[in-house]
């Protein structure tokens, strides 16, 4: 951590994290840590543990080993304290995961109002603010299977910020969707970063990464191989590894 940084800044603090199913070693040592405010892209190869590193973060995989300290409290050895540590962490998905049997409005209540308690009509009073704020205001009665896809993300990261998150986890969030709806979803998360929100975002979109990141980690093999700002990464990237990659999805 360098000497100018804050321990008050560090909003996560990921410490060896080692993961293996079996006998294959998914992450192999992963040591990073997030400040408040800002936007961290992880990129690399099919494979390389992005995907389980981030959901590590909010205990969604059980390290094999190490610690990852959330707000100073650690989230591996949680114990009752995990579903608290959880709702401060919003985490929006590659396939939505929004329920098909409510409607947009009740899928973006549900959690605040059961988890939090939160009062009805002022958890449905900000969902339609929140939907109002990525252009989705008139969909609030409309159900999963009537939305595109890119509404749909939409609506995933609608869901994450009601419960009013300190960071937000994003998991390859565009990938699933077709390409002239991967704008709409980039643009509320550009929107997000513009507005201090703290993120950790894996995905495979390399404009976006160099746009809106703040720092780029570039994983494989189950550990950080690179981590700088884009400029860094992608105007001159010290190892060969990095220098492929950027080779092969830089057309």
């Amino acid at each position: 951590m360098p000497d100018n940084l804050n321990k008050s800044d560090v909003i996560l603090e990921v410490k060896d994290l080692k993961m293996r199913f079996g006998k294959l070693e998914v992450l192999r040592g992963v040591n990073t840590t997030v400040r408040r405010g800002e936007v961290i892209v992880v990129i690399g190869a099919s494979g390389a543990g992005k995907s389980t590193f981030l959901r590590c973060l909010n205990r969604l995989e059980t390290p094999t080993d190490g610690d990852i300290l959330f707000e100073g409290e650690s989230v591996v050895h949680a114990g009752r304290n995990l579903n608290t540590l959880r709702e401060r962490m919003g985490m929006v998905f590659q396939q939505f995961n929004l329920f098909n049997n409510l409607n947009v409005l009740d899928n973006i209540t549900l959690a605040p109002t059961i988890v939090k308690k939160a009062d009805k009509a002022k958890s449905e009073e900000e969902a339609r603010a929140l939907l109002r704020r990525v252009g989705l205001e008139d969909k609030a009665a409309a159900y999963p299977a009537q939305l595109s896809g890119g509404q749909r993300q939409r609506i995933a990261i609608v869901r994450a910020l009601a419960m009013h998150p300190d960071v937000m986890l994003f998991d390859e969030p565009t990938s699933a969707l077709d390409p002239e709806m991967v704008g709409e979803v980039l643009d509320v998360m550009q929107q997000l970063a513009a507005d201090g929100m703290t993120m950790v975002v894996v995905s495979h979109e390399m404009g976006f990464a160099r746009k809106v990141a703040n720092r780029i980690l570039f994983m494989e093999d189950g550990v950080i191989v690179e981590d700088g700002p884009p400029e860094q990464i992608f105007e001159h990237p010290k190892s060969e590894r990095l220098r492929e990659f950027l080779g092969k999805v830089l057309h």
